[in-house]
């Protein structure tokens, strides 16, 4: 979930409910990301933001963003574009607008009463996504091990070498290819879910046995 207008800190940790009653305690706005994508959205609970996010530019998988927008016109929320940018290449791949005064106060006014517009979306590519990887797992790298090591004893030795030859060498051939490969599993599953009506609990379960064999089976 993101937030616009806040002046707090908001504390990690609390239920979505929670945190959406600390934006609301500042006057500021809420808005559902990528509500549907694969390994992190909230799904049907985005009803409970100001906004949601119909288009974002890393759910390349297109089942994610179709469903959010269909969402989004069912339950007639206000919507924005995202381009979910953690690395410079995709800064500014989509764009909104929004008629307003030069002031923080005046946006946030305005995109409370959904005077915002999507002007542009974009995705991003094969190769941006392949960074915008690399740049998550080397700066999480230390939680994830805490992770794996607490949840997943047995396969830390294993994903320790994995993660530390992946970011040593983020060019390699075997890396890439396989980072292809997971994108492909990503948009077969993601298909199943958001269009084929597979339960989305799967997703919350974590089980990544289960995620690759939906993804496997034809």
């Amino acid at each position: 979930m993101l937030a616009y207008g806040i002046y707090q800190t908001i504390r990690p940790g609390m239920t979505l409910e929670e945190t959406l009653d600390q934006i609301k305690l500042q006057n500021a706005v809420s808005c559902a990301a990528h509500p549907f994508a694969v390994s992190n959205g909230i799904r049907g609970k985005a009803s409970l933001c100001n906004l949601i996010e119909s288009f974002n530019s890393n759910n390349v998988d297109i089942f994610s963003n179709i469903l959010a927008n269909k969402f989004a016109e069912h339950h007639n929320m206000y919507s924005i574009a995202g381009s979910d940018s953690h690395v410079r290449s995709t800064i500014g791949r989509c764009k909104n607008t929004i008629e307003s005064e030069n002031n923080i106060d005046s946006i946030v006014y305005n995109l409370f009463r959904g005077g915002s517009r999507i002007h542009r979306v974009n995705y991003a590519t094969k190769k941006e996504l392949y960074e915008h990887a690399y740049y998550v797992l080397y700066n999480s790298s230390e939680a994830l091990l805490d992770y794996v090591s607490e949840y997943h004893p047995n396969a830390y030795h294993m994903f320790k070498w994995a993660l530390k030859s992946f970011t040593s060498k983020p060019d390699s051939k075997f890396w890439y290819t396989l980072g292809l490969f997971g994108l492909y599993l990503t948009k077969r599953v993601s298909k199943k879910v958001n269009i084929g009506g597979y339960t989305p609990e799967i997703f919350e379960e974590r089980s990544w046995k289960r995620l690759i064999s939906l993804a496997l089976v034809p």
